[in-house]
């Protein structure tokens, strides 16, 4: 990589200067319909592109029909959609963002900076902080008639990023969610029950589809969507988890599509308070784990270990510190050093919402029982989950499935302020250096500062990441051009097509 980070952030010109080369040079598409499956509840069915969407199958139809300021890259991790370039100030507090030449609702109209400027502040509104990265809804104005501003209370290098996904624009004040009159690339032609069509918009301002229309059919299992990509009912199974894939390997009809690095099935104990506050137990279950054998046995040898900190896939991710490994004898002695109670009987709760996740609560249930602590797994319905579990429960697990950066994670899970802070860790060294390095003015003290977070989260953290797993796809031998980005990334199908 010949560009520094901090050049790639402000690089926005160069790259949209490329997307409108490439629109301008519109070709023709190769055809076909797309049946894709992905993974949703009827129940929780969610047309609001602003709001939680907690279906893999609406996250999918809601990318393909409205376009986010910035998206996945793989080199650049950020690359333009609706927002051409961007440019920072020298505090890295105010951040301008030219829209895309030629960008048009599916209606016809163009967009103006209004329409964007109103969905940004509407996105503040429904979603918080965490999904607009900006302490106020009048943060966010207009300058002249393409360029809009995100003002920052502090230094923030990271706004390109933070931006990716979900900021899709609306037309101002749209009230109605079922019409989906986006400017992506595919417009929607119909939606029932979470299944939906979607036609190509020959209209989009880049590069033209390849394909004519996506289906999309919701499943409700993992079962269910690996046997319709096998038995030949969908072209694309996404995100459908590594025994599907085991399953696929080898028949030539068919191909495995691995995202490295792309899920992280791990455990949050909570800091503050209960039975996992000292640091010394963390250490100890930390110890407890043996993290080949959850690798091997949850994503079924598709992935590798980790080492208790988030954001694997970060150039900045520290690989000098030591990698943790299952010692059961340390881990006995720093339970006895704290004092804790191995005759209780403590809660694991978990969820079936994530490929593995139910299996991997089970797994290392069993394995914290050598080291002497009783585990119950409680398996419970995500909504019941996140109405009384998350944020609230001493060890519960979590699935984080977009690898962005240890300083993303860092700001958002573990940051004192934050409204996610999952295992309520507060921890003013790790404060600062958080701060420090959204803030940082050269790379070098950048990865300065992103190393001494990533030791706190290691020495004193309340998560237990023992792997990440590959994200695994299905598809028919005929899909081309599938995306490898991990995360959501897997979402950008417009360069997809049949052969």
């Amino acid at each position: 990589m010949t560009a520094t980070r901090r050049q790639v952030l402000r690089a926005g010109a160069g790259l949209g200067a490329a997307l409108l080369l490439a629109a301008c040079a519109k070709g023709n598409s190769a055809g076909g319909t797309l049946r894709v499956g992905a993974l949703g509840r009827v129940s929780k069915l969610e047309r609001d592109p602003h709001a939680n969407l907690p279906n893999d199958s609406d996250f999918l139809i809601t990318s393909l029909v409205y376009d986010a300021l910035t998206v996945p890259g793989n080199n650049p991790n950020v690359v333009p959609r609706l927002a051409s370039s961007w440019e920072p100030d020298a505090q890295h507090t105010r951040w301008s963002f030219t829209l895309a030449e030629g960008a048009r609702f599916h209606d016809g109209s163009a967009v103006t900076v209004e329409d964007v400027v109103w969905s940004l502040r509407r996105l503040r509104e429904v979603g918080g902080e965490s999904k607009m990265p900006v302490s106020r809804p009048e943060d966010i104005t207009a300058d002249g008639s393409n360029r809009i501003v995100l003002q920052t209370t502090s230094p923030n290098t990271q706004i390109p990023l933070l931006v990716r996904l979900m900021t899709f624009t609306l037309k101002q004040g749209t009230t109605d969610f079922t019409k989906a009159v986006g400017t992506g690339p595919f417009t929607l032609e119909s939606y029932r029950q979470g299944n939906a069509r979607l036609v190509r918009n020959d209209q989009w301002y880049g590069p033209a589809p390849k394909l004519d229309a996506i289906e999309v059919s919701l499943f409700e299992s993992v079962d269910a969507l690996s046997n319709a990509a096998i038995s030949g009912q969908i072209d694309l199974a996404s995100n459908v988890g590594a025994i599907a894939g085991r399953t696929a390997e080898g028949r030539g009809d068919l191909q495995v599509v691995r995202r490295p690095n792309d899920i992280a099935l791990a455990l949050a104990m909570r800091t503050s308070d209960g039975p996992f506050a000292d640091a010394r137990v963390r250490e100890a279950l930390r110890l407890a784990v043996d993290r080949d054998a959850m690798v091997t046995q949850v994503y079924s040898g598709y992935g590798g270990v980790a080492n208790d900190i988030l954001g694997t896939g970060d150039p900045l991710y520290d690989k000098s510190i030591p990698q943790r490994t299952r010692d059961l004898t340390r881990a006995r002695t720093l339970l006895a050093d704290a004092r804790f109670d191995t005759g209780r009987t403590y809660q694991l709760y978990t969820k079936a919402e994530a490929a593995g996740e139910v299996e991997s609560a089970k797994l290392f249930a069993t394995q914290a029982r050598e080291a002497g602590v009783q585990l119950e797994v409680v398996v419970q319905e995500s909504n019941t989950f996140y109405d009384q579990t998350w944020l609230k429960a001493p060890l519960y697990t979590v699935n984080w499935g977009t690898n962005d950066s240890t300083l993303f994670y860092a700001a958002k899970l573990m940051n004192s302020a934050s409204n996610r802070n999952e295992t309520a860790f507060h921890d003013a060294e790790f404060d600062a250096a958080t701060t420090a390095s959204l803030a940082a003015p050269t790379d070098a003290d950048q990865a300065a500062d992103s190393r001494a977070l990533q030791r706190i989260q290691y020495d004193r953290g309340g998560y237990l990441v023992w792997g990440m797993g590959d994200g695994i796809d299905i598809a028919s031998s005929r899909v081309r051009d599938l995306p490898t980005l991990g995360g959501f990334g897997r979402m950008q199908l417009e360069r997809t097509w049949l052969a």
